[in-house]
């Protein structure tokens, strides 16, 4: 009788003893050729055995793999794919490189700070000025959309003026868009989307008549 504490470890269960014990046979055979031809026995066998891998991309690949790790990798045949060895599958992954993008008002997010970037290095003229009051506008409106407190336009160039390391100034005379505009506007979307995916479907002998 053969005991458990005597059966060589199994690295993959899932295959059970008896692809194990195949693989420690081919492990014992001295003809490479014949080594080669019993692997690709076995690889088959495996995929017949296992066959909800078909549903993993590169399942061909996994098998190979899973036939060298049973094998505590010292399995000597020639694969179609790069043969694994103990160290690429233990070594740890390299940690995450996180953007540190330090926003410096949260409502407004990133992408309008990138855009003020990119504002600051344009040439002085008219082309400027108005995408200076654009991005002063969009401000309020983002301000209002998260806050929904009343924001004067002193504040929103204060604002502008700290994004932009004061490279860019919000003219006295330009006028923002008004506070009770933005938000009626943004509760008109939000209604017309409420609206959107409930809209009465017309009957058929109502349209012919």
């Amino acid at each position: 009788m053969e005991y458990n504490t005597s059966r060589s470890k199994m690295n993959i269960s899932e295959y059970g003893r008896n692809i194990q014990k195949m693989i420690e046979q081919i492990m014992s055979v001295e003809d490479p050729e014949k080594r080669n031809h019993l692997a690709r026995a076995t690889i088959n066998v495996m995929g017949q055995l296992n066959p909800h891998l078909r549903d993993v991309n590169d399942f061909k690949h996994k098998l190979w793999d899973h036939l060298f790790i049973m094998s505590d990798f010292k399995l000597d045949v020639e694969s179609p794919y790069p043969i694994p060895s103990r160290e690429t599958l233990t070594k740890k992954p390299e940690p995450l490189q996180y953007s540190s993008n330090n926003v410096t008002y949260k409502h407004y997010g990133r992408h309008i700070e990138r855009i003020i970037e990119k504002a600051c290095e344009m040439e002085e003229g008219k082309v400027k000025d108005a995408l200076i009051k654009l991005v002063a506008n969009h401000l309020k409106k983002s301000y209002l959309t998260w806050n929904r407190d009343a924001v004067n336009d002193e504040e929103i160039a204060e604002h502008l003026s700290i994004l932009s390391k004061g490279k860019l100034k919000l003219q006295d005379d330009i006028k923002l868009s008004h506070t009770t505009d933005i938000l009626s506007k943004t509760k008109k979307k939000k209604f017309q989307g409420r609206q959107g995916g409930n809209k009465p479907h017309r009957n058929r002998k109502n349209h012919q008549s």
